[in-house]
């Protein structure tokens, strides 16, 4: 049973920083083809993709919205995906989901979300 489990979150002021962890059990990282992914969702909004980092070649990538100030990052050997967030703003304010993509058998896993929220 693949299990993902958020930390990190909390509330922060304008132009501050936070550091997400999603930790995953269930299963070994580094011997499953997996993307890992954070995605955001504000109230009244629709869920947005904000990090994406790939099984092969670890390449990142990021929505304009978030690219220069969003890092995504992952440790196999802690079967565990970082999202660093710097020059936070009020409008990055949502409950952010770690999300893992299993090639093998085409399987979505969600963690439970931590909520952000930026304000003075």
């Amino acid at each position: 049973q693949v299990q993902l489990v958020e930390s990190g979150g909390g509330l922060v002021q304008p132009g501050g920083s936070l550091r997400l962890s999603c930790v995953a059990s269930g299963f070994t990282a580094s011997t499953y083809r997996v993307n890992w992914s954070w995605f955001r969702q504000a109230p009244g909004k629709e869920r947005e993709l904000v990090a994406r980092i790939t099984d092969a070649g670890g390449i990142a990538d990021y929505p304009d919205s978030v690219k220069g100030r969003f890092t995504i990052s992952r440790d196999n050997a802690k079967n565990t995906v970082y999202l660093q967030m710097n020059s936070l703003q009020p409008g990055d304010t949502a409950v952010y989901y770690c999300n893992a993509y299993f090639f093998f058998g085409a399987r979505n896993y969600w963690g439970q979300g931590t909520q952000v929220t930026v304000s003075s």
